[in-house]
């Protein structure tokens, strides 16, 4: 891989690569309110833009990172292939210590041509390409392996503008049709004229679990397609397919939204879930996030993670690595309901509004229920499942939801809350089996966060 040098200028330097008075004053006067957005692939010549801290880009974009504070030079391997800039190699080979200084004082100038030039390519996810303004379609590509490949269906909607890549995904589980329609009417909606960056829209991530009509898992290896982020490379084709995810959108992003709702056999009520990760400005703007979106109902998710090669899920995948995500859930039991369906998409565009991706103010959900402490409710064994109360009910410990009868009426368990709280999801069918969920309560915390 090749390993390249690059001056940045003062203007451009400040936020992302903080420089002290005391290393080079002549830089430093002019390391102002603009932070580094763009850095363009000399090879596949990709604009990747950045946001947030040198740390975060060193660790998530770049194998190596290093600054001389003679020159302002940065050193970095591409995680992909090198960077374009003015390329220096090595500085001391080339110029005098002086001279290096003032090239780095008055870069700003010389580096305007390439950040114009940023603003001018296109951006790609799998064989998806878009240029600015443009909207374009392809695939995630998974390879055979110890199972079939698959294609997991993309879209690039790249701005007009500069800004974040937002990445939003559905479909993990592929009869939560409320989630998938929301996104499909998102991929029309979406306007790259009116959008300052860049939209990853990943619809469907589950096809054979849509087209078999199968719940929960995916039909070719039994696997949830949310509980084996990061992925491997090597594993089966839920795994290979999370990898693909991590590497191509997941470490792409600076921003996912991860999509949900109630499977064919659930009937659930909307909701969401924010994690926080104790890093205060990424829990702002998670919080931001999840309160723009709007839905009245939020999940305190403490217990996520913390191993990046152990993740599981989707959005924790993203959060792990610095990336502000939260968990969006509406639809139930296999209906598609238009005022649903809007829910998701108005709280795409209001979260949108809020990371300055489209113009217009979010309206954010003023006073949301807060929730912790979910609760499974279980099945000990097969039967008719009669339920007693339905999705958003509030509860009291102890209190009678249903009951269980054997295939010859007679009744075999009475299923109690185990805490007080609000049913997110019931089951919504008569069948079960043993180990089948038959609802999930959240408890109301105790303090808004």
């Amino acid at each position: 891989m090749p390993r390249v040098q690059l001056v940045f200028p003062g203007d451009f330097c400040a936020e992302a690569f903080p420089i002290r008075a005391s290393d080079n004053p002549e830089v430093s006067r002019a390391c102002v309110a603009k932070p580094i957005s763009t850095i363009v692939c000399s090879e596949c010549a990709d604009a990747h833009t950045y946001h947030g801290e040198y740390e975060s880009l060193n660790k998530d974009r770049f194998s190596q990172f290093s600054e001389s504070s003679e020159s302002l030079s940065v050193s970095m391997h591409c995680s992909n292939h090198s960077p374009r800039g003015i390329l220096i190699h090595p500085v001391e080979d080339l110029m005098s210590r002086s001279f290096a200084r003032t090239l780095a004082s008055s870069a700003i100038f010389m580096l305007f041509p390439l950040f114009a030039q940023a603003q001018a390519l296109s951006f790609s996810v799998g064989t998806a390409t878009a240029a600015p303004g443009q909207k374009q379609t392809g695939y995630l590509e998974v390879p055979a392996g110890v199972d079939a490949a698959t294609n997991i269906p993309v879209i690039v909607i790249n701005g007009e503008k500069r800004g974040p890549v937002l990445a939003l995904v559905s479909g993990a589980h592929g009869t939560e049709y409320t989630s998938i329609i929301a996104l499909e009417k998102l991929i029309d909606l979406l306007n790259p004229s009116q959008i300052a960056g860049t939209v990853i829209l990943v619809p469907l991530v589950n096809i054979q679990s849509f087209e078999q009509k199968v719940p929960h898992v995916n039909p070719i290896d039994n696997k949830s397609m949310n509980r084996f982020y990061p992925g491997k490379a090597d594993g089966t084709q839920t795994e290979r397919a999370s990898f693909l995810i991590t590497k191509q959108v997941v470490d792409r992003c600076d921003y996912l939204i991860d999509y949900h709702g109630g499977d064919l056999d659930e009937s659930l009520r909307p909701y969401a879930y924010w994690a926080p990760t104790g890093k205060e400005s990424q829990d702002r703007i998670s919080k931001a996030m999840v309160l723009a979106f709007g839905l009245d109902h939020i999940i305190i998710w403490r217990d996520r993670p913390a191993d990046l090669g152990a993740t599981r899920y989707l959005d924790n995948t993203s959060t792990a690595r610095g990336k502000p995500s939260i968990v969006v859930e509406a639809g139930y039991a296999g209906i598609v309901e238009t005022d649903e369906v809007a829910l998701l998409v108005d709280g795409t565009f209001s979260t949108m509004r809020a990371l300055k991706m489209l113009s217009g103010d979010p309206r954010p959900i003023e006073n949301p229920v807060w929730l912790d402490r979910v609760v499974d409710v279980m099945s000990d064994g097969p039967g008719v499942w009669y339920p007693l109360v339905k999705r958003g009910t509030y509860v009291q410990e102890g209190m009678k939801i249903g009951f269980v009868t054997d295939y010859f009426g007679k009744l075999i368990l009475e299923a109690r809350a185990p805490v007080s709280g609000v049913i997110l999801h019931i089951n919504a069918v008569p069948s079960l089996k043993k180990g089948d969920n038959i609802a999930d309560i959240a408890a109301i915390a105790a303090h808004a966060p």
